[in-house]
């Protein structure tokens, strides 16, 4: 989760959105907390993808699909990477379902490694898998991800794994509302952790605290704000949106740099914020 970002896939809010005019069709559909302003999208991911470009050898860009919607701007969800290659996953919010099998064509025609996918009746998001180390998987269990899921993922991924951890999530603002694994925490270094502890069951904040993480917490107004949905392009080297200068400000004593880009037409109003938009394919 945060080791030196050499690959990832992004799609552009020109190709997930389309036009103001399919914005304003589709935003309550997908329960954006108001209608984006087409244009100033455009020109908050192209900052943003100035950062990206500052740190990160090699983009692949996600096209413009008729079978998707306007939450396909949120490439992390629909897979998760491995060391040996990508799990095709199939979204809690069945929206999103049809984005797994767009992504997986997007994956065999740029010959990026398929480890295998989710079927039946398993459902689950990239945002509620977190890599705690390399051999250490934490697994968001909530409206998103679902046990049939989790028992495919621990399948899939026992060769290279020797723990999964799974992690209850809390009902929260709902079944609509989207929480993740990663709404909660963001890790940032191998022993540096961005965490809202409010939703953060006892027994996890404990297992970070005993090996040894330095806990950044978030304050309630900066969550709302996604100040826990930090990216990490190298060791402390952090993407955050704006707006959120208490959790900032301890990233900096902690001795990280971090980069700010203003996100609220790509990120606060579809509650989506830097590794959502990021789909980390190749981490050193």
């Amino acid at each position: 989760m945060y080791k030196k970002l050499n690959k990832i896939i992004i799609k552009h809010p020109n190709d997930a959105f389309i036009s103001q005019e399919h914005l304003s069709n589709q935003w309550r559909k997908y329960n954006y907390l108001q209608e984006p302003d087409y244009l100033k999208a455009h020109q908050e991911f192209e900052l943003f993808l100035a950062i990206i470009k500052e740190h990160v050898d090699e983009i692949e860009y996600l096209p413009a699909e008729e079978t998707v919607g306007l939450d396909s701007l949120y490439a992390h969800d629909p897979v998760k990477f491995t060391k040996k290659g990508a799990i095709i996953l199939k979204s809690g919010k069945k929206l999103r379902q049809p984005e797994a099998e767009a992504y997986k064509r997007f994956l065999q025609e740029k010959n990026i490694p398929i480890l295998g996918e989710l079927t039946g009746e398993a459902v689950a998001d990239g945002g509620d898998l977190v890599w705690l180390d390399e051999r250490t998987l934490l697994i968001g269990q909530g409206y998103r991800t679902n046990d049939e899921a989790i028992r495919q993922i621990k399948e899939l991924t026992k060769e290279f794994v020797d723990e999964c951890i799974i992690v209850p999530l809390p009902h929260d603002q709902g079944e609509e509302e989207c929480l993740h694994l990663m709404s909660i925490i963001s890790i940032v270094d191998e022993n540096l952790a961005v965490v809202y502890s409010r939703l953060m069951p006892v027994f996890l904040r404990q297992l970070l605290i005993k090996r040894g993480f330095e806990l950044i917490e978030v304050p309630d107004e900066e969550y709302v704000r996604l100040g826990c949905n930090v990216l990490a392009l190298a060791p402390r080297v952090c993407v955050i949106v704006s707006g959120n200068p208490n959790t900032k400000n301890q990233l900096i004593q902690s001795g990280a740099v971090v980069y700010e880009y203003d996100g609220n037409e790509i990120s606060y109003l579809g509650t989506g914020g830097p590794t959502c938009l990021t789909c980390p394919v190749i981490r050193e």
